[in-house]
């Protein structure tokens, strides 16, 4: 059983909820990924300590920590927790994760996972206004080692490279070349690939290249290109 967390970091009232919302809740969307193939004790901890409500419209917070994507606005959508948890785990791969590469920011949940995972979370979104949103909800979580930044996800952050982990939430048709070339070796890059049919594949990037792997069937949202208000 996953813990009750009490008196955490940057946890107010807000945040641990109540009736729909609250930290019961949490622990019991924890249980449901337990019993839906997540394994990684420390991301079903991590997805009982982050507050997924705060993330999105106060009129779905009741649908908060139900299995289901939902809409954050300009077409886009917060993943399912059990996508969340399981890209986070393919990330994580048992390792402890120093520098890592979110792109498609959306509401910011995805980072705040991540930024209980890892050292450093870089992370990138195309569209402004969803970024100001998540930079108002992480920062109510204090999360000072997420960084934000307005960009093409395309093209990854090569300033800040190399990453331990690079985990993209939109699917492209085909890998993009930066995003591997930004990895570390002993790195590894999470995404959905395909246009009409998508499977999650993970690439690894070791001493002799890149080792792919492609594993089940996703539906994500697709990755464009440039940038937006």
């Amino acid at each position: 059983m996953v813990r009750e967390l009490k008196g955490e970091r940057g946890v107010d009232a807000r945040h641990v909820g109540i009736g729909m919302t609250s930290q019961r809740t949490r622990l019991r969307m924890v249980e449901r990924l337990r019993d839906q193939g997540i394994r990684d004790e420390t991301v079903l901890a991590v997805m009982a300590e982050v507050p997924r409500h705060i993330f999105i419209d106060e009129a779905l917070a009741s649908r908060a920590y139900d299995d289901v994507a939902l809409p954050i606005g300009f077409g886009q959508t917060i993943s399912a927790p059990f996508t969340v948890a399981r890209m986070a785990e393919l990330a994580r791969n048992g390792r402890h994760l120093g520098r890592v590469l979110d792109i498609g920011t959306g509401c910011g949940y995805q980072a705040a996972v991540l930024g209980r995972l890892a050292r450093e979370v870089y992370s990138v979104e195309r569209i402004a206004s969803l970024l100001g949103r998540a930079r108002r909800s992480l920062r109510e979580l204090r999360m000072t080692n997420v960084k934000l930044k307005h960009a093409d996800g395309h093209l990854g952050l090569e300033a800040m490279a190399p990453f331990d982990a690079i985990v993209m939430a939109a699917a492209a048709p085909g890998v993009p070349e930066a995003l591997t070339e930004q990895l570390d070796v002993g790195g590894r890059l999470v995404l959905p690939l395909g246009s009409r049919d998508q499977n999650l594949v993970v690439i690894d990037r070791t001493d002799r290249g890149l080792i792919e792997t492609v594993l089940e069937y996703v539906n994500f949202v697709p990755l464009l290109g440039g940038t937006r208000v």
